[in-house]
């Protein structure tokens, strides 16, 4: 008898559009799916046992081909998530929304990655009895997990950014047991995971009372990790590496002139590297999961509260760096505005406008590129999308196949030679094509934006 293949492995992981919640794996009955590593350095679920098909793994599955129409999109699932809520603005780049800020927390920001919002929101959930446990990511001897955490003390340890693969398999199933109300913070994917998990499950949907969304720029490979190690000096595979942090800030620069740094185990010595040196992580797509390219959740948009970097004037100059800021239901706006009231977080209202800005290259890849994707794409199935119908240039075409290029070499050639130099040598004349397009895409939208102005005040 042939063995039945669950719909989470055969439509997402066989698909390579898995970012790694592990939701599925609480969802499914027979307990047929454990999260381990693939060939690539990702985290997805992999069959352990028998399946009956019965499709509750896919069914909170965020990147799930075929969705119940009431939650098919982020607009659908954010009606059901926020109906309690008198909400009354809505934008399509931001979705529904209380209000927008940018600014940081005066007792946070100096130990987190950004401007420590995150922290203070999770400390003030627990102060006020709202939640009586976080779910967040900390450092465990050298590598990252999912952890629960209960007391306001230990919050500082699940700070700051990590750039590694996580997932919610182990403290998702324990949600339930525990006595008392739950908050989440993740990516915008795993958060859909959440509500979608909340829509099938009742006893979820009570439980779990807020959500602190991490705007994310792709989720990436554990290979990532490696080349940083490497790159800062030591191989990614030495047992002298006691804690690796993805952030070091610069507080005489720039909120993006920040160091990857490795703690070496028994002193206090710690090496690290400018990420400035080593080109642009991010906007080449570089160690990236191929399903990032399908999302188009910009501002985690399902969040109670959802938060990012400050990436525009005069707050991407401050090296100790501010969040942005967008609220979405009663609970956040109110510890927001008391926070400002009683002068625990320096912080201030900004337009919608200015929010976008703030993320405008996610914008323009994630959601104004999203079509070409789409219809460029080999898959068969893929997860239904918000329309964001466009003309593209020709180098904007070129930028995204380059990237798509780009994201998968880079999988390849690490997995390959697992050597730094190597590495650049060989992602060097791709990258370096990469480059100028961008550069020639950069310049005929200035060109455009000029005129535009002009035309405008005509």
């Amino acid at each position: 008898m042939k063995k039945e293949l669950p719909l989470v492995i055969d439509k997402i992981v066989n698909n390579d559009l898995c970012t790694g919640c592990g939701i599925c794996v609480s969802f499914c009955e027979n307990k047929a799916l454990k999260m381990e590593w693939n060939e690539y350095g990702f985290l997805v679920p992999n069959q352990i046992g028998e399946c009956d098909n019965d499709q509750s793994c896919i069914s909170v599955c965020p990147f799930n081909p075929n969705p119940e129409p009431e939650v098919k999109t982020e607009t659908e699932i954010a009606d059901f998530v926020f109906e309690d809520t008198p909400t009354t603005k809505r934008l399509k780049k931001i979705g529904k929304y209380e209000n927008t800020y940018v600014g940081y927390s005066k007792k946070h920001r100096e130990t987190s990655s950004s401007g420590g919002i995150a922290t203070y929101v999770s400390k003030e959930l627990l102060k006020r009895g709202i939640v009586k446990h976080v779910l967040n990511v900390k450092s465990i001897e050298n590598r990252f997990e999912y952890v629960i955490t209960s007391d306001e003390n230990t919050l500082l340890s699940t700070a700051k950014t990590r750039y590694f693969p996580v997932t919610m398999e182990k403290v998702f199933s324990e949600i339930e047991k525990l006595e008392g109300n739950v908050a989440i913070v993740g990516i915008p994917c795993f958060l859909k995971g959440v509500r979608l998990a909340q829509y099938k499950n009742k006893a979820l949907n009570e439980k779990i009372v807020f959500t602190i969304g991490i705007i994310c720029g792709g989720v990436k490979s554990k290979f990532f990790t490696e080349y940083l190690i490497q790159k800062a000096g030591l191989p990614h595979t030495s047992d002298e590496i006691e804690q690796t942090e993805y952030r070091i800030k610069d507080f005489e620069s720039s909120a993006g002139d920040y160091s990857f740094g490795i703690k070496i185990k028994g002193s206090n010595e710690t090496q690290s590297v400018k990420m400035k040196g080593l080109g642009d992580m991010w906007g080449t797509g570089l160690f990236k999961s191929n399903a990032c390219d399908f999302c188009d959740d910009v501002s985690a948009e399902l969040a109670d509260i959802s938060l990012g970097d400050a990436w525009i004037k005069p707050f991407v100059d401050e090296g100790a760096g501010n969040n942005v800021i967008v609220t979405r239901s009663n609970i956040a706006e109110r510890i927001i505005q008391e926070g400002i009231l009683n002068g625990e977080l320096k912080i201030e209202q900004i337009k919608e406008e200015e929010f976008i800005k703030s993320q405008k290259g996610s914008y323009r890849h994630r959601q104004e590129a999203l079509n070409f994707r789409l219809k460029t794409s080999k898959i068969s199935e893929l997860p239904p999308k918000r329309d964001y119908s466009n003309k593209l240039s020709f180098e904007v075409k070129l930028i995204q196949k380059l990237r798509m290029k780009t994201r998968k070499q880079s999988l390849l050639i690490w997995k390959k030679e697992k050597n730094s130099e190597e590495f650049d040598k060989k992602m060097a004349p791709l990258l370096s094509k990469l480059k100028r397009v961008t550069k020639l895409g950069h310049y005929k939208r200035e060109i455009i934006d000029r005129v535009k102005v002009k035309l405008r005040f005509k």
